[in-house]
């Protein structure tokens, strides 16, 4: 008798977690698709193109960082959970939150790069640097100046770019 309850047992928790683990991938792959689509990124984009000038490279922060800070969260937040509730059954934020913990190993970089910048303050500084150092034309083209040499014969043809 106790062995029948032992195996019920561990096939339900089997089971629960198999369940648990398909539609926490569900959720992140909506909320990937989210990120991804057209209308996330014009709200992130607009949202950066009205802030990004008051973002400096220094040490100190301004106290209108914060303010800045906590609107993106909530715009994000809200934007991601209405998304969610109208793609997925019985979404819930809180339960999601709550798993985040258990499943952190299984979010992609892209997802968790996201994360961060609503929750994270210097992460979300640094988004905020980027952009601008990006609107500035400030970024750095790692492919200037590379030199490709062939390691065939001598009389194959070099590659540069300048």
């Amino acid at each position: 008798m106790e062995l029948k309850f032992t195996a019920i047992m561990e096939a339900t928790f089997v089971s629960r977690n198999s369940s648990s683990h398909r539609r926490f991938d569900v959720i992140i792959g909506t909320i990937e698709d989210i990120i991804m689509s057209e209308e996330f990124q014009i709200i992130q984009r607009s949202f950066m193109d009205k802030y990004y000038l008051q973002f400096e490279d220094t040490e100190e922060n301004k106290f209108i960082y914060t303010d800045i800070f906590q609107e993106y969260g909530a715009i994000i937040e809200r934007y991601l959970e209405e998304q969610l509730r109208l793609r997925i059954p019985e979404f819930s934020m809180s339960k999601f939150a709550s798993s985040l913990q258990a499943h952190k190993d299984e979010i992609t970089d892209e997802i968790f790069d996201m994360f961060i910048t609503f929750t994270d303050f210097i992460a979300f500084k640094e988004m905020f640097l980027d952009y601008r150092a990006e609107k500035e034309g400030r970024n750095v083209d790692l492919m200037q100046g590379l030199v490709v040499h062939s390691i065939a014969p001598s009389h194959c043809s070099v590659v540069t770019t300048s």
